[in-house]
């Protein structure tokens, strides 16, 4: 079959379905992280952990086939879905350690496989990995698979600095602090690739924020602040709602008439779309 046919997707569209890649985007998925790290951790606490994974379970799907059934990006879709993968992929990865006994140390490099496979197999398909090209269907969800993939490697990652290499919770934080600005430098400075900077990035900050969400919230006797995983929960919880309401009204601001260009923002004057970060 010709390429052309074979790529052509169930449903074509001119929107990008995810979120444009902004300094408030950061600020979210890093706050997002965390969420779903404290969050996890206090479910399985405080209720029973089988009835916690299904329902953590159950909100995933739900809020995945919401974010679906937009069509475009709408911030909250979008960052609910995000959150959920959040909970459910930390809650999916800590299974994998506790219940089935399986060392950090594998955990991350089958994660880390999968997600590679993930991409892999998106290149194949769509032929990019871009996140301006996530305009069908189809390619949302390949995006979504790998949104996954990242945060059940990034879990284990994280778990894995912690606690068998012995960083602890506060030196993954500056760990993996330094680390996510390698492909920030990379980008602006070495010349990198912006798919590739972006998706690493994107990898990291699921460790950051983990580390975040524990060193804050677990007790000092393990490393931690002591504030609680539920407290913390809480407060991360309210900066991402504000955080997407500021996303949400500056997104109303851009003007409701204009087309949006590949980054979800109108045209520059002249008619030429601005170019796309990734």
């Amino acid at each position: 079959m010709p390429s052309s046919l074979r790529l052509l997707p169930a449903t074509s569209s001119t929107a990008v379905r995810v979120a444009e890649i902004t300094a408030t985007f950061w600020v979210i998925k890093g706050l997002s992280t965390a969420l779903g790290e404290s969050t996890s951790d206090y479910l399985v606490q405080a209720v029973d952990p089988v009835l916690a994974v299904l329902g953590a379970f159950v909100v995933f799907v739900v809020a995945l086939a919401v974010q679906l059934r937009q069509g475009r990006y709408r911030p909250w879709a979008y960052w609910f879905a995000v959150v959920m993968v959040g909970v459910f992929g930390t809650m999916a990865a800590d299974v994998v350690h506790v219940v089935l006994k399986v060392p950090y140390l594998y955990s991350s490099i089958g994660y880390a496989l999968l997600l590679a496979a993930v991409f892999w197999t998106w290149w194949r398909v769509e032929g990019t990995l871009a996140m301006h090209g996530v305009t069908t269907w189809r390619r949302e969800l390949f995006y979504w698979a790998a949104v996954s993939a990242t945060f059940a490697t990034g879990t284990a990652v994280g778990d894995l600095s912690a606690i068998t290499w012995h960083l602890g919770y506060a030196g993954s934080v500056a760990a993996f602090a330094i680390a996510i600005c390698v492909p920030a430098a990379g980008y602006r400075w070495w010349h990198w690739g912006p798919v590739a900077s972006f998706w690493i990035a994107y990898v990291l900050t699921r460790p950051l924020g983990a580390s975040v969400a524990d060193w804050t919230g677990k007790p000092s006797g393990v490393g931690g602040l002591g504030y609680g995983d539920g407290v913390m929960s809480l407060l991360f919880a309210v900066g991402v709602l504000v955080m997407v309401a500021v996303e949400s009204r500056r997104r109303r601001s851009v003007g409701s008439g204009a087309e949006p260009g590949w980054n979800g923002r109108p045209p520059r004057s002249g008619g030429r779309p601005a170019r796309p970060p990734v």
